[in-house]
């Protein structure tokens, strides 16, 4: 049967890469996912598996142990992981955040330190950037590292960190105005430092702790945390690339990488919702045939195909640009605007499809109905994509004289 979503133009490699991925889908997360999922349970089963096929060294260049394949490679794998189960997806995007933040402005003495123990999934990454008070502004951000000799004191309050308990890595921004004068630009005085730490919950090292896991209405099994620094002391050979100041900029390009990520996340999960729907339709029946055999679910089901394959283009098309080394801000910033935004309303036509069984947790569409709406919010609501596309035309389309 052919299947929506085909990407043209891989390579062999990519292409037995997302095979195999696909294979692990089908038959280690979906079987499991809805069960796991509502017992809140951590996939270590599932995670191990990953670990096995060498997916969280799927960027980490080979130099350092990973398969040095491009941000589409893997986001066309994430898309068919989020297929299964999207919190699984999540547990390696921040990981990769990371490695793709080192692998991009970390020293080479952090690279060989830390990169071959991520690729060999030993090591697992986390980031932070957003706190309690401030939401989608990043320029508010109150933690602080104040330099105390060869090190630096860290202060602060962290939020929605993923993989906060499980992750022995976090790339943590906080503001440092240590060689930065006061009126200087808010983000201009932020610096990412590199924090180790035991995985677990409670004090994971001295100054540092993680407390329990966030409740929420879906996105479960992975661990969403806060992060709490008093008095945390960190080398000054942790400043992730050895300079201050640069922190912003660093975690923007990450986020870039995020934003394609939670682009793939929306299309694995609108391509799920559309299977369902399509085999409900076909074994449900009303007034004496399938409903698939009714014009309104044929409509119904002709928009969901078509939103699919709408938002996997313009996922693909944004990785590809970051992948050529250009400045993919508003590609990225569409991508995820539409993936998100088509996602919630394939799930819900889904549902609909569904009637009165969606609202079952014996169904699957009913975890899906409760995933989709966290991919409104991830690496920036679709207000703040539109803020960057907004302002990203205005500068292609400026004016002259």
């Amino acid at each position: 049967m052919a299947r929506l979503a085909q990407t043209a133009g891989l390579t062999d490699i990519q292409q037995e890469i997302l095979s195999t991925v696909r294979d692990f889908v089908d038959k280690e997360i979906i079987p499991v996912a809805t069960e796991l999922e509502h017992r809140d349970e951590y996939p270590q089963q599932i995670v191990d598996g990953l670990k096995e096929l060498g997916l969280f060294g799927l960027m980490i260049p080979e130099e350092y142990g990973g398969l040095g394949e491009s941000l589409l490679t893997y986001a066309l794998c994430v898309e068919e992981i989020a297929r299964g189960w999207m919190s699984v997806s999540g547990i390696i995007n921040t990981h990769f955040i990371v490695a793709y933040m080192l692998k991009q402005h970390g020293t080479q003495e952090q690279k060989d330190h830390f990169l071959p123990r991520m690729a060999a999934g030993d090591i697992r990454g986390a980031f932070s950037m957003s706190e309690p008070a401030l939401g989608s502004d990043v320029s508010a951000i109150s933690s602080k590292a104040v330099k105390d000799g060869d090190e630096y004191v860290l202060n602060g309050q962290k939020m929605w960190l993923t993989n906060g308990g499980t992750s022995s890595l976090v790339a943590v921004l906080v503001r440092s105005d240590e060689g930065h004068p006061e009126g200087t630009a808010p983000h201009k005085s932020m610096t990412t430092f590199l924090v180790e730490k035991e995985p677990g919950f409670g004090e994971v090292r001295p100054g540092l702790t993680i407390p329990g896991k966030i409740d929420k209405m879906g996105y479960k099994g992975v661990d969403t945390t806060e992060l709490i620094m008093d008095g945390l002391r960190i080398p000054a050979d942790r400043v992730l690339g050895g300079v201050t100041g640069r922190g912003f900029y660093q975690m923007m390009d990450g986020v870039e990488v995020g934003r394609v990520n939670v682009a793939a996340r929306g299309c694995g999960v609108a391509q799920r919702a559309f299977e369902l729907g399509v085999q409900y339709a076909q074994q449900r029946h009303t007034f004496g045939k399938a409903i698939a055999q009714h014009q309104a679910i044929q409509f119904k089901l002709a928009e969901m195909a078509t939103k699919v394959e709408a938002a996997h283009a313009m996922m693909v098309n944004a990785a590809r640009k970051k992948d050529s080394g250009e400045r993919n801000d508003l590609e990225a910033g569409m991508a995820k605007y539409l993936a998100s935004e088509y996602c919630k309303e394939v799930v819900e036509d889904a549902f609909r499809i569904h009637g009165g069984y969606g609202f079952s947790k014996e169904y699957e569409i009913e975890r899906l109905y409760r995933e989709a709406p966290m991919l409104l919010i991830g690496e920036g609501t679709a207000e703040i994509q539109k803020m960057i596309i907004g302002r990203r035309l205005l500068e292609e389309y400026r004016i002259q004289g």
